[in-house]
């Protein structure tokens, strides 16, 4: 099994390292790929040096799949010549997330969708892919209607710079700023770009991806996306309202059982999901589940995520697995 990572040396890509490594996907071949300034350079992979490459080269060598996180334009540009080539691209940047022609999977919800004539996949948007994985359990049992989120976004989601801003304000040192405003001791409603409508990208993306994720076109979606200042994890604050009403004891019990979720509710002894602890964990962790008494069949819940891992590395690994499994790599 040859194994591109594109972006290899980025925040994602060198999570997406170490969770392969962890996971102990069968990479007989590792092949690094990133810009052309880290070309020659090195990554260390379970224990041993590999070299970066360029693109072409890795095309060259025939890797079984590729995966991608070095942002749109590049999977825009390359994602299509990897897959020319017979290689299985799973990309995580939103440039094919939408695209009708590509599937946009997370494998606890989704997976049945994928085939092996699949040659691009999208990885979804790390604050989609963890409320998908939480309320896919609950819209099999009452059917969601509608969804109002409010995200609280760890500023790992922006990348190294951010990280680096967070720091150097925490420290009180300059450097070069991710960000318009200072993040330490703030909240910034704001992430990616404004659109006409008033909302960002950012919260379109949820809007979108949650239908066609849970492929139900039905399902009305709102979002107000914030970047807060922590590193461990994304956390959302997520109201849904179902078509048929339901049992808490019952609530409980489906997403304890379901893939991928950790259930973590106990008011009385204040136990309930925080980044801190969702820290470099792979799964979705649930809690302050309540009734809204404000209108009937609705749920208030808590849900948090780490980012870098289920929000990003851990998910593409993870369809890796899946067509690996399938005998499709």
């Amino acid at each position: 099994m040859k194994v591109a990572v594109v972006g290899a040396t980025g925040l994602v890509g060198t999570k997406m390292l170490q969770v392969l490594e962890e996971r102990n996907f069968p990479v007989d071949e590792l092949i690094p790929v990133a810009s052309a300034k880290s070309v020659g350079k090195e990554v260390t992979f379970k224990g041993k040096p590999y070299k970066i490459v360029s693109a072409d080269d890795a095309i060259a060598a025939k890797p079984n799949v590729a995966i991608f996180s070095a942002g749109g334009s590049t999977s825009t540009e390359w994602a299509p010549k990897f897959a020319a080539a017979g290689i299985t691209v799973i990309d995580n940047s939103s440039a094919w997330r939408m695209d009708p022609a590509k599937k946009l999977v997370v494998p606890e919800v989704n997976a049945g969708v994928l085939t092996p004539e699949d040659k691009i996949i999208a990885n979804p948007n790390c604050s989609t892919i963890q409320m998908v994985v939480a309320l896919e359990p609950l819209h099999k049992a009452y059917k969601i209607e509608r969804i109002v989120v409010s995200t609280y976004q760890s500023v790992t989601g922006t990348g190294v710079k951010a990280v680096t801003q967070l720091f150097n304000e925490r420290a009180g040192k300059e450097g070069e700023r991710a960000y318009a405003y200072p993040i330490d001791l703030n909240v910034i409603p704001q992430i990616d770009v404004f659109l006409d409508n008033g909302y960002t990208k950012e919260e379109m993306k949820m809007v979108k991806e949650t239908c066609k994720i849970m492929q139900d076109d039905t399902i009305r979606v709102t979002a107000t996306t914030v970047r807060i200042p922590v590193v461990g994890g994304h956390s959302e604050s997520v109201n849904v309202e179902f078509a048929r009403d339901f049992d808490l004891v019952e609530v409980r019990r489906l997403l304890s059982s379901a893939p991928g979720v950790v259930l973590v509710d106990e008011p009385a002894t204040q136990q309930y999901p925080m980044p801190l602890n969702a820290h470099e964990k792979d799964e979705v962790f649930v809690g302050r589940l309540r009734r809204d008494e404000t209108q009937p069949n609705t749920l208030n819940m808590w849900i948090v995520s780490d980012n870098l891992r289920k929000g990003a590395a851990t998910n593409a690994v993870q369809i890796a697995e899946y067509l690996a499994g399938k005998g499709w790599l």
